[in-house]
């Protein structure tokens, strides 16, 4: 099927098919810093031989668990061969908003609001959404501000919420049958044609952050631990 490339992402580059649906290429470019693989950083630091294949793995594995568990989800299928992901349409809210399920009190979370609660404390699958915005840090956004913004209704809002707690409960579930614990995890959303909220961009090893026995553990030795 004939291709076209439209965007050169970071960690994907993005091509157009006949179909009117996208495909995404998962490249072995990761986030980082000085040779350090970093998943908050917003550069390329470093390349590393087989990370597009195992999040693409990875992304496959759960968007087909959400799938059939009747979440809607932007994939449509994966080709393990060519590193490469088909998926349908989709539009991002505002210029691209991040969101972000926490378990514990970890990270960021814990440095603003360390006066308030002891680090590694427990949270109630707790959401915040930050736009993407590297030049101002990924400013935290409200409910109440994304509405006043024009950025997404209280429906859609709400869906997200309902949606990011169902898949983070998923995905965490599934680690604990590995001896794994989820602490927080990041999401992107998007809305198709009919307005409706679906999961998109991918979730792997890069976007979570995972501990065993209290240990934390890097993303590439969670992509191993989890396809052991």
């Amino acid at each position: 099927m004939a291709q076209k490339l439209i965007y050169t992402g970071k960690t994907k580059n993005v091509f157009e098919l006949e179909n009117g649906n996208y495909l995404l290429k998962f490249k072995d470019d990761c986030t980082g810093k000085d040779g350090v693989f970093d998943p908050g950083e917003n550069s390329i630091g470093l390349t590393i031989d087989g990370v597009g294949d195992v999040n693409l793995r990875m992304s496959a594995y759960f968007f087909e668990k959400l799938n059939a568990a009747g979440i809607k989800t932007h994939f449509v299928r994966a080709n393990l061969e060519d590193t490469t992901m088909e998926v349908l349409p989709a539009k991002v809210f505002g210029k691209g908003l991040e969101v972000i399920c926490r378990y514990k009190a970890v990270g960021s979370f814990y440095r603003r609001y360390s006066e308030y609660i002891e680090e590694g404390a427990d949270l109630p699958a707790y959401v915040e959404t930050t736009f993407k915005n590297d030049e101002k840090g990924d400013p935290l956004v409200t409910k109440d501000g994304l509405i006043a913004l024009g950025v997404m209704s209280a429906q859609q809002y709400d869906a997200i919420k309902e949606m990011t707690q169902k898949i983070t409960r998923i995905v965490a579930d599934d680690l604990k049958e590995k001896g794994l614990t989820l602490y927080d995890i990041k999401f992107e959303f998007g809305y198709n044609a009919e307005g409706e909220v679906i999961l998109i961009d991918e979730i792997a090893s890069g976007n979570m952050r995972v501990y065993r026995d209290g240990i934390y553990i890097e993303p590439m030795t969670l992509s191993e631990l989890f396809f052991a």
